[in-house]
């Protein structure tokens, strides 16, 4: 009788178990696909446009728009790279090249495939998102979906729409001081305003023009190879 529930047990056990490898290799089929493609492929939307969407939606916000326009890296200022590499550094502590570049991947990670919120969840399934676009993508194509992707504002997407409804100029004409104003309001573009800086921004805006000068200006994207 004992063997027979042992036997029993273990043919319940196997569909399950095989049913959870199917799905874990459809997962991981899946997500390296969809990374690859988007190496080359523009995003039509992300994660976070979605949720802002839909937030917007559920909170009755009847005037939310979103603008996202897709901007070639070569069609960019240079000096908006540089910037947001150096505020990433500068929030983060002087953690190096390679540390501020994890940064910005881990970003895009966020902003394309995951939802807002800090569980250990989604802590992990950011790291795997962030070791794939490191391995799958060179580093000029993930500064340049960062570039596009990122809410400089809420419903404004991307260096593109930040650059024409701020400044009025398209991102390849950003001068130094716009480009670090730009970067200053990532961390909160719900609060941090890019046409009305506070005081806090604009001591923002200017610690990151002096580190990105300390990190050699657009040369340091040379170096790093993101050019």
């Amino acid at each position: 009788m004992a063997a027979t529930r042992r036997k029993r047990r273990a043919a319940v056990r196997h569909p399950i178990v095989h049913l959870a490898a199917r799905a874990l290799l459809i997962v991981l089929v899946g997500s390296v696909g969809s990374v690859l493609l988007l190496r080359w492929i523009r995003p039509v939307t992300t994660a976070f446009m979605i949720e802002a969407r839909v937030a917007a939606v559920i909170a009755g916000d009847s005037h939310y728009r979103s603008e996202y326009r897709w901007v070639a890296y070569r069609e960019i200022s240079p000096q908006l790279p540089i910037d947001a590499i150096a505020d990433a550094l500068g929030d983060r502590g002087d953690g190096g090249p390679s540390r501020g570049a994890s940064t910005i991947t881990q970003q895009v990670a966020k902003n394309l495939f995951l939802w807002p919120g800090r569980s250990w969840l989604r802590k992990g399934i950011e790291a795997y998102f962030t070791v794939l676009l490191e391995t799958l993508w060179p580093k000029r194509r993930i500064l340049e979906v960062y570039l596009n992707v990122a809410e400089f504002a809420p419903g404004t997407f991307g260096a593109g729409a930040a650059a024409q409804r701020f400044f009025g100029v398209p991102p390849s004409r950003l001068d130094a001081e716009q480009s670090a104003r730009l970067a200053a309001v990532l961390p909160a573009p719900d609060r941090l305003h890019a046409d009305r800086p506070s005081d806090y921004v604009r001591e923002r805006t200017e610690h990151i023009e002096s580190e990105a000068q300390r990190l050699g200006g657009p040369a340091y994207l040379r170096a790093l190879s993101f050019q």
